[in-house]
């Protein structure tokens, strides 16, 4: 039989992690998604933004967001202007996430805003910002870890995992992410 989970077990495993009231926004949040965006054709960007910024998501004007993507918690996310969610994008933001202007985040990419502590018996619940800086992009199928700061005009290549932050105009790529170039600062580039 299984047993309860509540807030005083003393088997941190079995506590849950959100409250009842924050499981249940999440609930209502995953519900409007999949009946009004979930399903809509790839260019009704606008609708998808509407539906957005009512639960609380702070969007930017002229943001690209694909109706396939998965946004956590909507009220914890930021855009600038020119701000593209691929299809497929997994945006896990209990920490908050962040996202500059005119940054990618390429098809499949996740971004990952919690862990726990595996070294404590409490597996403490630990919840950290993402923030993707202007011109960054992160490419498809790569993950950004709880924490992680992509600075302006960062790279993070295909499949690639950042644990750590990531340096302006650079180029990283394999898990962990390492630099394997620099990038031309495309806002000093004269055309």
């Amino acid at each position: 039989m299984l047993s309860q989970h509540t807030i005083d077990d003393p088997d941190a495993y079995k506590r849950p992690i959100f409250s009842v009231g924050e499981k249940f926004r999440r609930v209502i949040w995953n519900l409007a998604w999949a009946l009004l965006c979930l399903w809509t054709p790839k260019p009704l960007h606008n609708w998808r933004v509407l539906i957005l910024k009512t639960f609380g998501a702070k969007i930017g004007k002229s943001n690209f967001i694909y109706p396939d993507c998965k946004i956590w918690a909507p009220w914890l996310l930021e855009t600038e202007d020119v701000v593209t969610i691929g299809p497929e994008v997994e945006i896990y933001n209990p920490g908050g996430a962040t996202l500059g202007s005119h940054s990618v985040i390429s098809q499949g990419a996740y971004l990952c805003g919690a862990t726990h502590d595996y070294n404590s018996l409490q597996f403490t619940y630990k919840k950290k910002k993402i923030i993707i800086e202007s011109y960054s992009w992160i490419c498809a199928k790569a993950i950004v870890l709880p924490g992680v700061h992509c600075s302006e005009g960062s790279v993070l290549g295909a499949g690639s995992v950042a644990s750590i932050s990531l340096k302006p105009w650079t180029v990283y790529a394999g898990n962990p992410a390492v630099i394997i170039r620099e990038r031309n600062n495309l806002l000093n580039c004269e055309d």
